[in-house]
């Protein structure tokens, strides 16, 4: 053999060993991912729906529980998608040799988007699907029972709804262009439909962001405030102890006698506002109990941070609206290369990097805060051993959708300037700058709108309740009066 030949085994035996070393350390990466994502739904689910009398029902349950510990585990991937990514390029700039983080390149980076992309394919379109008919087929009538009669219907069903998406699809894409080319191409079902729909599903996901993550950003103040303990502003705690404990009482002892009132008593409001006291009384202690230290310094420092995150994202978006209007690269685009290591994507460096990761994250969790106080979406929110299968797999759906639309989020409120890779940044609507513009001044004006409604309430409550105005008989607008029992007191 020739040493061209040598030369080009060499080189084949390197992209071999490359490609073997970005499949194990996918396949690690969402090994730990997956096993945290089964760990948090065992924490959720229904213990009964798994120790069932009929083994048929607890192996179906199983099964979906898989499929949906492997969803959540494809969302959580996501979410940590566009941070690994501008932190991996941070790292190759500042250690561009080092030896021990050779395996972290562009080719790496770039698969996992790639994955990324076709595991929320997958799950969206088939898995999920696959499983709530699961859940919900008992078989064939006439066929035997089990679980392979299960599965025969679920497919049936499965193969039915697809021939209905794809023909939905098509009619919608004939409608909305009218090129012959594009309609023939829809018959191509990787390399179009598939992208088409998951398209569709990313624009919703990115309005549904737009619309949770505004509400999220102004809950997490007041979430903030029921896990920290908050300072006491002219308040007496031993008061509302006393008060709170007299009242409960009174309601134990009308519960126990109920024959001692002439009117009739709904028992089960009066178990209700009896818990609701106890409750308020455990805050109470809680609060009374805290040292100086974590109520002065804890809860402000929180709101602090908060406020600061809060503004410095409205911040960024105010600047990347007047970029849109100046510079057309502040569009948002794909990136079929991954080039990491050459450039920051930051004009602050390192620090501006961080600061982007906290800014997603952060988002990110307020958008989930926001997803589940929305009164459309609350009865989604899942419950401590108590959330039933179909709840779980809603659950996974929704979460899946929120977080594959996480990194066209960021990356066109212009959070980020890494640009998007692989079929991520395929999106015919990214390139549309009315869609970028209107999306960008929209989040601003409803993140600035539920700021300003959610700090006037709130301080117009904490100066109510500090000055002792609510147990004053009179109307005050936005607070509740006081009940007569608690102004004789």
């Amino acid at each position: 053999m020739e040493a061209a030949d040598y030369e080009v085994l060499s080189v084949r035996e390197q992209l071999f060993h490359e490609r073997v070393r970005e499949c194990i350390i996918s396949s690690l990466l969402f090994a730990t991912l997956y096993i945290l994502c089964h760990i948090a739904l065992t924490r959720f689910k229904k213990p009964a729906e798994f120790t069932t009398v009929d083994d048929e029902d607890a192996t179906v349950n199983k099964i979906v529980l898989e499929l949906c510990t492997f969803t959540l585990a494809i969302a959580l991937g996501a979410v940590l998608l566009l941070p690994f990514s501008i932190l991996s390029n941070e790292v190759l700039l500042s250690l561009p040799r080092n030896y021990y983080i050779q395996w972290l390149n562009g080719s790496l980076i770039h698969g996992l988007w790639n994955l990324v992309f076709l595991f929320s394919n997958l799950s969206l379109i088939f898995l999920m699907p696959f499983a709530y008919f699961f859940t919900e087929s008992e078989g064939f009538a006439g066929s035997r029972k089990g679980v392979l009669g299960r599965v025969y219907e679920t497919v049936v069903m499965l193969v039915l709804l697809t021939l209905l998406v794809l023909g939905m699809v098509w009619v919608a894409s004939a409608i909305v262009d009218k090129n012959k080319a594009s309609r023939e191409s829809l018959y191509d079902f990787w390399e179009y439909y598939l992208p088409y729909l998951y398209s569709c599903i990313s624009f919703l996901g990115v309005l549904l962001l737009l619309v949770c993550t505004p509400l999220g950003l102004a809950r997490m103040f007041s979430v903030t405030g029921k896990l920290l303990v908050k300072p006491r502003l002219l308040e007496d705690l031993e008061e509302q102890l006393y008060c709170s404990a007299f009242e409960e009482a009174a309601l134990t002892r009308r519960i126990r006698n109920p024959t001692s009132c002439w009117l009739p008593l709904d028992m089960e409001l009066l178990h209700r506002q009896v818990l609701a006291l106890q409750t308020q009384r455990v805050l109470l202690e809680k609060r009374r109990k805290a040292s100086a230290w974590q109520r002065n310094l804890g809860y402000p420092l929180a709101m602090l941070c908060l406020l600061v995150l809060t503004g410095l994202s409205v911040l960024i978006v105010a600047i990347h609206i007047l970029e849109l209007l100046i510079d057309d690269a502040a569009m948002p685009r794909g990136m079929q290369d991954a080039s990491l290591g050459q450039v920051s994507f930051s004009k602050l460096g390192s620090f501006g990097a961080v600061i982007q990761v906290v800014l997603i994250f952060y988002l990110m969790v307020s958008s989930v805060v926001g997803f589940y106080s929305s009164p459309l979406f609350r009865g989604l929110r899942p419950r401590w051993h108590d959330t039933a299968m179909t709840q779980i797999i809603g659950n996974c759906v929704c979460l899946l959708v929120l977080s594959s639309a996480l990194p066209v989020f960021s990356r066109t409120l212009g959070l980020t300037r890494f640009d998007l890779l692989g079929d991520f940044g395929r999106f015919n609507w990214l390139g549309n700058f009315y869609i970028v513009f209107l999306y960008n001044a929209a989040f601003a004006g409803l993140t600035t709108l539920c700021l300003v409604k959610t700090f006037t309430a709130a301080v117009r409550a904490e100066l109510i309740r500090a000055f002792g105005l609510d147990r004053l008989p009179l109307p005050v607008s936005g607070f509740p009066r006081a009940s007569k029992k608690t102004q004789h007191q």
